[in-house]
């Protein structure tokens, strides 16, 4: 009906208002107070009431069709392609594809006001604003310790990406250390809690998020762990078990938010330090971190409501180096000798056990790259040194020691010939050559040894066939204390020839030839005979 006026709340209370004054309960004052605007406007107001009745009080707009409103068929093709053709895509999805497949070019917002006047739901569920609600601080220095790293272009170009790694106290916001790394990693972890447990003490707990470093994140156990329980912890977890540090894992970064803070004044400060300092390199970085935590801590740590602090002491009989390392479980082989890695180790016969072949030992592997094994709690002893074969191709020539490392090895008194030194690069499969790090082998044979040679009357090396043929022409080679001739080589016990070859006699005697050893068939072969 055309005499029915429709007032919102707003709209009523000034004809409220307005009939007030008209009655001359109120002035015109008082009536600009209660509706909050100026006298002038109550007099328009009033006027214009006066004149128009209460449909002077609404807005001119009321019951027109807007200008800029979408068709009516426009409406209905969008609600029935979002219940059709397009039937599960969510808004802004279903505006792409209505401007590029359909012609429509709408807003989001359109589509959306068009969509939910029609009651049709968007497949995509907003989620409702969590309840958050503040932590106060830990009373007590050394509580909680809050950790994390942050990766980020600290040189700003200048160098390569770094991740910090760090830690600060929940109680004072104390950061007792920090160190670059190029990846977040263990070891960056393991040398910030050393630097605190060395220099502060043992904290109480840890908050951190769920990094693999820290926690176990594969979904599927293994058939060992299902039996015992659980899954075996990280590395830095069995350190932190070790300690006696509760682990506190979060689940959001809102929930250790001091040290997501902490960042961002590193990045702002510390990164113009870096800048200011020209660094380049992780090493010059960690020269203007060591200067820089100082100041920090001196600008932003508060006091804590407790001031008894609550770290706890390193005991006096315990070393570091025992406890901050990577602890591996290894079962030994039957040669005594365990893997990690690449890297085999031997282990040598104790007192506890002549054997420990199929024992259970514990390796630590330390961050100086030093390994130790051990065998129920206690140090087993160093192996000796160990020997290895090179392989008949790529190896690199050996640099001769003093004494000869092999028989084949051994030439002459006086500086090696060039063939010799030809056949010492070609024939590198028998020579014994210690491992990286450890002591050379130099053993030498028995006095009055006598080898054959393995060249021709020429001085040139054989072939394989032609050692064949003359090796089952030739007699044994023999065990004899006589004068060797220059075509032999007699080793004494010092390594060296004490016969060295004359040169008198028949000039058309051969050049110095390199030797071969019997095997210890033909020696005992000819021990019978003799």
């Amino acid at each position: 009906m055309k005499d029915r006026i429709t007032l919102s709340t707003s709209e009523q209370r000034r004809l409220l208002v307005l009939n007030h004054l008209l009655s001359a309960a109120i002035s015109i004052t008082e009536a600009a107070g209660l509706l909050g605007i100026s006298e002038r406007q109550v007099r328009r107001l009033l006027a214009a009431y006066r004149a128009d009745g209460a449909a002077a009080l609404t807005h001119g707009n009321r019951g027109r069709h807007p200008g800029n409103a979408v068709d009516a068929a426009v409406v209905a093709s969008v609600v029935a392609l979002a219940t059709t053709t397009y039937a599960g895509f969510n808004h802004h999805h279903l505006t792409e594809m209505l401007a590029e497949h359909e012609g429509l070019a709408l807003s989001r917002s359109t589509v959306r006001r068009i969509l939910v006047d029609a009651g049709v739901p968007s497949p995509r569920r907003r989620r409702p604003p969590r309840h958050r609600q503040r932590r106060d601080r830990y009373p007590r220095e050394g509580m909680l310790l809050q950790v994390d790293a942050s990766r980020h272009d600290w040189l700003e170009g200048r160098g390569p990406w770094l991740s910090l790694v760090g830690a600060i106290d929940d109680a004072t916001g104390l950061v007792p250390w920090a160190c670059f790394r190029e990846q977040e990693d263990a070891h960056g972890y393991f040398q910030v809690l050393r630097h605190v447990v060395r220099h502060h003490g043992i904290p109480l707990a840890l908050y951190s998020d769920r990094h693999s470093i820290f926690v176990v994140t594969k979904k599927t156990l293994s058939i060992d762990e299902q039996l015992a329980g659980g899954a075996r912890p990280t590395q830095f977890g069995r350190l932190l078990g070790e300690l006696g540090v509760q682990l506190i894992l979060a689940r959001s970064p809102q929930a250790k938010g001091r040290v997501e803070r902490l960042w961002g004044t590193f990045q702002d400060r510390l990164g113009s330090e870096l800048r200011l300092a020209g660094a380049c390199t992780r090493a010059d970085a960690e020269q203007v971190l060591a200067h820089y935590l100082p100041k920090h801590n001196r600008r932003f740590i508060v006091p804590a409501a407790d001031t008894t602090p609550a770290w706890l002491p390193w005991p006096a009989t315990l070393r570091l180096d025992e406890v901050f390392c990577f602890k591996y479980q290894r079962i030994v082989d039957n040669d005594n000798t365990v893997r990690l890695g690449e890297r085999l180790i031997d282990i040598p016969a104790g007192r506890a056990r002549l054997s420990f072949a199929r024992a259970r030992v514990e390796v630590h592997q330390r961050f100086d790259g030093t390994l130790r094994v051990y065998y129920r709690g206690t140090r087993l002893p160093r192996p000796p040194p160990r020997l290895g074969l090179t392989s008949r191709t790529g190896a690199s020539p050996h640099r001769r020691s003093r004494s000869p490392a092999s028989p084949q090895a051994s030439l002459e008194a006086g500086s090696p010939t060039p063939l010799a030194t030809l056949l010492l690069t070609q024939r590198r499969d028998t020579l014994a050559e210690p491992l990286a790090g450890q002591d050379p082998w130099t053993p030498t044979p028995p006095a009055g040894f006598t080898l054959r040679s393995r060249v021709d009357a020429h001085g040139l090396p054989l072939s394989s066939g032609e050692q064949h043929n003359r090796g089952r022409r030739s007699s044994t080679p023999s065990l004899s204390a006589q004068a060797p001739s220059p075509a032999t080589r007699t080793f004494s016990d010092s390594g060296s020839n004490r016969n060295p070859p004359s040169d008198e006699g028949d000039t058309s005697q051969p050049p110095p030839r390199l030797v071969e050893a019997p095997s210890l068939t033909q020696r005992l072969e000819q021990l019978c005979v003799s």
